[in-house]
């Protein structure tokens, strides 16, 4: 049994954060096995779980080996007399209860938060949100974002607090393909996930609703967004004076100012059809404009509702955003989340929160023992693959001939 060097925490360790108790409590207090004869809620979590892990490319026939494995059974004490079939998880996957994952998920997290409060260096609590888009044929997918091409589309947008994913959303209807439609949902869904937070959103060019940054200002919802070049705005007062520090590391600070923004009234005509009336919203808003040094012609509008940051704070609170890249990059590449095994939304949810699930697991893995994505997982892999082998030697006391597969 190998022990990686300078391991400071073990995958036997962080398996026991998912407490027995709760798995089965969660049984009761959702309906989770509900028609279930075998593919009960807990087996259908240790399958996935598992499956993700160690599959390259998940499918629902993978997971049909994969329960039928004896080193899955073992590890997680099932019986080995039982198998199933692909249709058996698909049909499985159509009905369960999302809300038994989204728990498991809730109850994760929030152990990780607990023991891991630092989770970056600024002062601020920072919670970047983004989203993307996984794609399939139109026949496909049972509901999805219409294309031109022919295909559907599913959007997931994620909250990021700088170590792990701590809120999500699945949209399948039309009007979440708009960022100004999807990524407000997402952050007020988390707002209303933390009461009495004190985070402050950090958001792409996504989002450039006025509307919806006046509602953020009124609930007191603090932002960062990233906003279009020349932007029309009307100057209140500006905030730069001679002893402000303008070099903002990577940027040189050009304006800092409090601002007006306008947005678009919709008027009704007389023959009934919305146009729109510009006008200024009386919300104040702070306008920072940075250009780049190495590019002189690259400039950077940001737009935000916290008056107490320094322009080099807000400069640094976006460029932090390139951890949601690095986050989703991860999911993708290493836990296959641009795959689609199954097809309709609740199948989806309960696949992505078993996906985020292992994401946090191999995350806090990494950040522990102080290594990078693509080592935390495959050691991960090896240290689950050695646990099962070591209790196939415990239980046949060290003779395989008395193990059964």
């Amino acid at each position: 049994m190998s022990v990686f060097k300078d391991r400071k925490i073990s995958v036997n360790q962080l398996l026991r954060v998912i407490p027995e108790a709760l798995l089965s409590n969660l049984l009761v207090t959702t309906k989770v096995d509900y028609y279930a004869k075998v593919l009960h809620g807990k087996k259908m979590f240790y399958l996935l779980l598992y499956g993700i892990l160690e599959n390259e490319k998940l499918s629902q026939r993978t997971l049909e080996d994969t329960f039928n494995d004896v080193i899955f059974k073992t590890l997680f004490d099932l019986d080995k007399s039982e198998s199933i079939r692909r249709s058996s998880i698909s049909e499985r996957l159509s009905k369960i209860d999302s809300d038994y994952f989204a728990q498991i998920y809730q109850c994760i997290y929030q152990q990780f938060y607990d023991a891991y409060p630092n989770k970056n260096s600024s002062k601020y609590n920072l919670v970047h949100v983004d989203s993307s888009m996984v794609s399939e044929a139109s026949t496909r997918l049972v509901k999805g974002i219409d294309h031109k091409n022919g295909k559907k589309s599913v959007k997931y947008s994620v909250a990021f607090d700088g170590l792990l994913p701590c809120h999500f959303n699945v949209f399948t209807d039309k009007k979440y393909s708009s960022e100004d439609v999807a990524l407000p949902e997402a952050i007020l869904g988390h707002v209303k996930q933390e009461s009495g937070h004190q985070n402050i959103y950090v958001i792409d060019r996504g989002l450039q609703y006025t509307r919806t940054m006046h509602s953020f200002s009124k609930d007191s919802i603090g932002f960062i967004i990233r906003a279009r070049e020349n932007r029309k705005h009307i100057e209140i007062a500006c905030l730069m004076n001679q002893n402000k520090e303008i070099d903002l590391g990577e940027l040189i600070l050009i304006k800092d100012s409090k601002v007006q923004l306008y947005t678009g009234k919709p008027i009704k005509n007389k023959k009934g059809n919305i146009h729109y009336r510009e006008e200024l919203v009386e919300t104040p808003f702070r306008l920072i404009v940075a250009k780049s040094k190495t590019e002189e012609s690259k400039e950077f509008w940001f737009i935000t509702n916290d008056f107490e940051l320094t322009a080099k704070e807000v400069a640094q609170a976006y460029r932090r955003r390139w951890d949601i890249e690095v986050f989703f990059r991860f999911i993708k590449q290493e836990l296959n989340v641009s795959h689609l095994v199954s097809l309709n939304k609740n199948e989806i949810e309960v696949m992505l929160y078993m996906t985020l699930i292992v994401a946090m697991l191999i995350l806090i893995y990494k950040k522990t023992n102080k290594i990078g994505y693509k080592t935390a997982k495959r050691r991960f892999k090896m240290e689950l693959r050695n646990l099962a082998i070591a209790m196939i030697v415990l239980k046949c006391e060290g003779n395989l001939d008395h193990f059964e597969t």
